[in-house]
This record gives C-alpha cells, sequence and structure tokens, in this order.
C-alpha cells in the first residue's frame, strides 16, 4: 500500500510539473531538439554508416555481397577513371575564381548608386534560381556547332570553320564547361558581397573622399577589410564545391571527350556498371578529400589574417580619425 502511494504520488507530481510552465518549456525544448536530431540521423547519419560500410564490399544493389577490406580503396587510388578524373576540378577551381573576382567587382560597384542597378542585381542573380539540369540543356545547345554562341561569333566577324568545337575538343570543352558553372553561380556570389557591403557605414566613405582617397584606396582599406569573413566563406564554398561538380558535365556532354568528373565517374560506376562497393569508397575518399581542403583553406585564411585583431585595432582607430575630421568639417560648414 505504502508503495502504490508512492508511486502514485510520484506520477501526480509529475503530471503537475509537466503542467507546469517551466515543465512546458523544457518539454518543448527537448521536443524541439529530439525530432531534428532523429530526422538528421534518421536521413543522413544512418546511411552515411551504411555507405561506409558498404566501401569494403564487392557487391551491387541486389545479390551477393563479399567483403574485400580496403581493396574498393586502392581501385579508387589506382584507376585512371577514379582518380584522374579529381584532375578536372582544377579547371573548376580556376573557374571560381573567376568567379569570385568578378562576382566581388561588380557588388562593389552596384554597392553604391547606379543607375538601373537593381535591375542588373535582378539579371544577375536570376541564372542561380534555374534549375541546373534546365541550365546544362541551355548550354548544350548554346555550344552546340553551329548554334547560338558560333552565330555570335559568326557576327563578329569569325568564320565557322576556324571556330573549335566547343565539347568536343579537349583543349577547350572543360573550359566551355566551367563557363556555365561561373555563369550560374557567381550572382550568389555577388549578392552574399552586396549584403556585406553595404552594412559598411558610409560616412567612412564621404570622410576617406575628404582625405582624398579614390574608388580602388576606398576598396583596399574600408571594403576589402569589412568584408574579408563573406570572402573567406565563399572562397571556402566555391573551392569545395568545385570538388563535387556535376550537372553541367552530366547534362552537357554526359561526362564525354575527357570531361568526366569525379561525381560522373562515380555516378557511372555506381548506376551503369552495379558497381556499389567501389561508388561508395569514392564517396568517402571525396568527403575525407572536401574535409581536407576546408581544413586547409581555414589554416591559410588564418595564416593571412594573423595579424586581423591588430589591424582591425588600428582601422578602427583610422577610422575615428576620419569621422572626427568628418565631424569637424561638417560643423565648420
Amino acid at each position: 500500500m505504502a508503495a502504490q502511494a508512492n508511486t502514485a504520488g510520484t506520477k501526480k507530481g509529475f503530471l503537475q510539473w509537466a503542467r507546469s510552465r517551466r515543465g512546458q518549456q523544457l518539454i518543448i525544448i527537448i521536443a524541439f531538439m529530439i525530432i531534428p536530431l532523429a530526422l538528421l540521423f534518421t536521413f543522413t547519419y544512418l546511411p552515411f554508416g551504411e555507405m561506409v560500410g558498404f566501401s569494403f564490399y564487392k557487391m551491387k544493389y541486389v545479390g551477393k555481397r563479399t567483403f574485400v577490406g580496403w581493396k574498393n580503396y586502392a581501385s579508387v587510388f589506382s584507376r585512371k577513371d577514379c582518380f584522374g578524373a579529381l584532375k578536372l576540378s582544377l579547371y573548376y577551381m580556376g573557374g571560381s575564381v573567376v568567379q569570385l573576382v568578378l562576382a566581388l567587382y561588380l557588388a562593389t560597384v552596384l554597392s553604391f548608386k547606379v543607375k538601373g542597378g537593381n535591375i542588373f542585381k535582378g539579371f544577375m542573380f536570376f541564372p542561380y534560381l534555374i534549375n541546373g539540369i534546365a541550365i546544362g540543356f541551355i548550354f548544350k545547345f548554346f555550344y552546340t556547332r553551329g548554334f547560338v554562341f558560333d552565330t555570335v561569333l559568326q557576327w563578329c566577324g569569325f568564320q565557322l570553320d576556324n571556330l573549335p568545337y566547343w565539347l568536343k575538343d579537349q583543349s577547350i570543352n572543360n573550359i566551355s564547361l566551367v563557363g556555365t558553372s561561373v555563369w550560374r553561380y557567381f550572382g550568389q556570389n555577388m549578392v552574399l558581397f552586396i549584403g556585406a557591403i553595404m552594412s559598411v557605414d558610409s560616412e567612412l566613405y564621404e570622410a576617406a573622399m575628404l582625405d582624398g582617397a579614390n574608388r580602388l584606396e576606398q576598396f583596399r582599406y574600408i571594403i576589402l577589410p569589412s568584408i574579408k569573413t563573406i570572402v573567406t566563406l565563399n572562397v571556402i564554398l566555391s573551392i569545395t564545391g568545385s570538388l563535387s561538380a556535376f550537372e553541367p558535365p552530366y547534362v552537357i556532354t554526359s561526362g564525354a571527350n575527357g570531361t568526366g568528373t569525379y561525381f560522373v565517374v562515380m555516378n557511372e560506376i555506381a548506376h551503369t556498371q552495379q558497381k556499389v562497393g567501389l561508388a561508395s569508397a569514392m564517396a568517402v575518399v571525396l568527403l575525407l578529400i572536401i574535409f581536407a581542403a576546408t581544413i586547409l583553406q581555414k589554416l591559410f585564411f588564418k595564416y593571412v589574417f594573423k595579424n586581423a585583431e591588430d589591424e582591425d585595432f588600428g582601422a578602427a582607430k583610422k577610422r575615428e580619425k576620419q569621422l572626427a575630421r568628418y565631424a569637424a568639417r561638417k560643423a565648420g560648414r
């Protein structure tokens, strides 16, 4: 009887606590934590763990599995069509540099009052909103022999017979595909840069102009130090994204004529050749490469900005002096 009364009292006390404001807050917090974590584990970490397990087997999607240990990982580094495809990432890394420079330049120009600037921003950002498959089909016809690009070049005076095959010539086809990626993604980088530049105090520009600073000096000493965090973020996203390029080569050329990137080759091995274990090992290797590249980039930028705090302190003092001179001149008018 005493045990039953104790149990009933505990249950009643728990119900009272659960109905209290503090109890309801804690229950809601736990529920909001458990549900996303459960979904994340079910649809991300559990499949990833299964994929790591698959990488140690010789297997197809259906049928017998044979444990092969590290042989799949050895094949990734020994087969030319696997690890060799990573060399094409250098093209996309070079394109990401062009993409960031172009985005930063246009963002700097459009951050100031420019006639028709908002319309131009919309046009530049619009390609990022288009589905990647649709962009692939657009540029597949754009680069086809005698179609849009060749027609425009003929209007400019070029002869069709002197123009290369943009998607067949192995000396230029990867550059053509990189141009597609640059066209699609630089608008996103531009918008991020514009948001960061717009947050800079406008009085700094006025004070710098009174001190005789031109636009280049304003960019170097005001804009660039103020947006270095966004610059670092965009560089990391662009470089890691170039390692996993897939849509342009897959849709436009299907990986033919030396355009098969690592993801295209992995898709071929997994879905056409049905070598699921080898494809899983390729995915794990790519994850490790992206992880290592991210760490190296962070260390690089940490080294580049190792005196960032001192520079920021000095820049802040300089800005204070500039603003003080600007305020004094404004008050003396």
